[in-house]
């Protein structure tokens, strides 16, 4: 009887492990779906400002926003990651990628290896992009100067370290659809939205997170904790901007200074080095889309100590 209880405890965590491994596997982009084009670099450079692509992967504490060596440390509730080379160098970046290698680590989350990348690759907003505007980025990416330099390993404790795990958060957080432009708005309202929820991924910093990690949809946009650990990213929807016009955002993209004359910083402060080199049309219609956003309560933030 023992043996038998032994046997079926068995089979049943066989059978759990299979459908685990079979639930996670790694999605990928097949190279048939990519016809031959002719890249536009223009739009490349375009769509990888509006990526932020600068913001993690350029080296840390130099001035060249285009030196994509990687190595910025990215604290989290998991563990710290590290951004990783993204230049064309051959050895330790990217420069021996396939556009379908690329085109599968933005929009799935998937290395050239076939493993999950974790969710710190904004892969979850990067999924809403155009595949064009994808393949344009990596065209650009490759005029870009070769940086030498491997990246250290991020640093997870365990069960985190486990990447195959990232699939079951695939599950509930990547559903592979793209951006859909809305017919009741405006053609520059809807650059917006899809510049803003897509390749800009500003609810990612901008949005409360739950247990797994992945963002609370019913507070999109009303702010939370500071992903990377200190502070409180703010509510940019009507409930904190209401006082703030159209442009009053516009020109934050721009420069970095808000209407009551301070100006944006820490991570901000990087992001804004990418907007400010967007097309002026790009940055007002981000702009209108996030003028328009209804007012939504954010999470309550934590009292101050008193002193």
């Amino acid at each position: 009887m023992l043996k038998r209880v032994v046997l079926g405890l068995v089979l049943v965590a066989l059978i759990g492990l299979g459908l685990f491994w079979w639930l996670t596997i790694p999605s990928t982009v097949a190279a048939a779906s990519l016809p031959a084009r002719q890249a536009d670099l223009t739009n490349g450079q375009t769509m990888f400002n509006a990526g932020g692509c600068s913001s993690c992967h350029a080296v840390p504490d130099q001035p060249d926003r285009l030196k994509l060596g990687g190595g910025l440390a990215i604290p989290s509730p998991f563990g710290t990651f590290y951004a990783p080379n993204i230049s064309p160098d051959p050895s330790d970046g990217i420069g021996r990628w396939s556009e379908t290698d690329f085109v599968t680590a933005v929009q799935k989350g998937t290395s050239p290896e076939g493993t999950h990348y974790y969710p710190v690759f904004p892969y979850a907003s990067y999924q809403r992009a155009k595949v064009e505007d994808v393949r344009d980025i990596f065209a650009y990416l490759k005029t870009l100067a070769p940086v030498s330099g491997h990246v250290r390993d991020h640093d997870m404790p365990f069960p985190f370290n486990i990447r195959r795990t990232v699939g079951m958060w695939k599950l509930f957080f990547l559903d592979g659809k793209p951006f859909v432009p809305d017919a009741a708005h405006s053609a520059t309202w809807n650059r917006g939205a899809y510049l803003v929820n897509g390749l800009g991924h500003c609810a990612e910093c901008h949005s409360p997170r739950n247990l797994l990690g992945g963002i609370v949809e019913a507070q999109r946009f009303a702010g939370g904790p500071n992903p990377e650990g200190e502070g409180f990213v703010p509510n940019i929807t009507q409930k904190e901007l209401a006082d703030w016009s159209a442009k009053d955002i516009g020109y934050l993209l721009e420069t970095g200074e808000m209407p009551d004359g301070d100006t944006a910083g820490g991570a901000m402060a990087r992001v804004i080095r990418n907007t400010s080199q967007l097309p002026a049309a790009d940055r007002g219609a981000m702009a209108e889309y996030v003028k328009s956003l209804p007012p939504v309560e954010g999470p309550a933030r934590p009292k101050k100590k008193a002193e």
